[in-house]
């Protein structure tokens, strides 16, 4: 195994561990806002801890981008991590949520892990490997079009400039698929595109720790990710749809009138 996912594999797992010992003690835990429906818990930042220690143990001079601490200066290495990906659902004991790791080597995602430390389910992909399940090679689902599909998405809660935008996306959507999925962690969204169990994803205002990992998942799993208007940029807007590439394409051509400047740009 690529030595920099072992490392990553094992700070998800120590992650892991910091997040299910506190999942029977949630009325416990100290939480606070860092904004409107955006919370954050000492397991957050504990398990953002063991991570980073890990990883700083075997590569120092590493940058690092994390959710609760920001960026950590370093070389053209950067670490990408989500300790708590669904983090509203691990604080109402809804056993949603995952690690998530990711590297890029500059600018280029390179290796990606999401783990879900309820199921133990382990993803993880290296750019040109592919994608795999708990070392089982996995592909994205073969389906032709929207007509079948079962989508996934995450609905606006935190910036609702762009409401009406998604809402717009959503009623399209709903009428030409199977149905639409909102289970509340990016991550984990992700990775089920990888894995076939959703084909197509699309979402607003992700930040960049959020999916990382999980757009080179869907990529070395045959998928295509791209940014809401069909470009590259995805890790810089945030707006994104993800899929097999005919669900992806059936999905842009539905979602771009109702598209502005403002959320190409």
């Amino acid at each position: 195994m690529n030595p920099m996912l072992t490392i990553a594999v094992r700070a998800a797992r120590e992650a892991g561990r910091v997040i299910t010992r506190n999942f029977n003690r949630l009325d416990r835990l100290s939480v606070s806002d860092k904004g409107n429906n955006d919370f954050v818990s000492e397991v957050d930042r504990n398990a953002e801890a063991v991570i980073i220690n890990l990883l700083r143990e075997k590569y120092p001079n590493h940058a690092i981008l994390a959710e609760e601490s920001g960026k950590h200066d370093g070389d053209d290495y950067q670490w990408v991590i989500d300790p708590l990906d669904g983090t509203t659902n691990f604080l109402h004991g809804l056993p949603q949520f995952a690690v998530s790791i990711a590297l890029k080597i500059k600018s280029r995602l390179e290796v990606g892990v999401v783990y879900n430390p309820v199921s133990e389910e382990m993803y993880t992909a290296c750019r040109g490997e592919g994608a795999q399940l708990n070392d089982r090679k996995i592909r994205v689902s073969s389906r032709k079009g929207l007509d079948g599909a079962l989508l996934g998405t995450g609905l606006p809660y935190r910036d609702f400039r762009f409401t009406d935008n998604y809402m717009g996306m959503l009623k399209d959507l709903i009428r030409e698929s199977a149905g639409v999925r909102r289970p509340g962690s990016a991550a984990l969204d992700f990775a089920y595109v990888a894995a076939g169990r959703t084909d197509g994803f699309w979402e607003l205002g992700l930040k960049e720790w959020d999916f990382a990992a999980g757009a080179l998942l869907v990529r070395e799993a045959g998928g295509l990710v791209t940014d809401i208007g069909g470009g590259e940029r995805y890790l810089e807007t945030g707006n994104v749809i993800a899929g097999s590439i005919k669900v992806h394409n059936a999905m842009l051509k539905r979602i771009l009138p109702h598209l502005d400047s403002k959320l190409t740009a």
